[in-house]
């Protein structure tokens, strides 16, 4: 929830049983990327890839992906 605050949607799950998961997006937030404090000041962004979801065969989850900016770390 770091770059999505409350109230917006945040999934990265969803339902085969939804024919339009992506119009209903009503999903679950199952896949988690856990950062340490010390962490925190070197996130850049975060993203939950839509396309593969919609895919032929695809994962009922969604890749979920952060960047950090690690430069400068020792």
């Amino acid at each position: 929830r770091h770059f999505t605050p409350e109230p917006k949607p945040l999934y990265s799950w969803w339902s085969y049983r939804a024919r339009d998961w992506r119009a209903a997006n009503k999903g679950r937030r199952l896949d988690h990327v856990w950062v340490t404090p010390s962490l925190k000041p070197h996130l850049k962004s975060m993203d939950i890839k839509l396309d593969p979801r919609g895919w032929e065969k695809p994962s009922d989850h969604a890749p979920v992906i952060v960047d950090f900016d690690l430069s400068g770390l020792k």
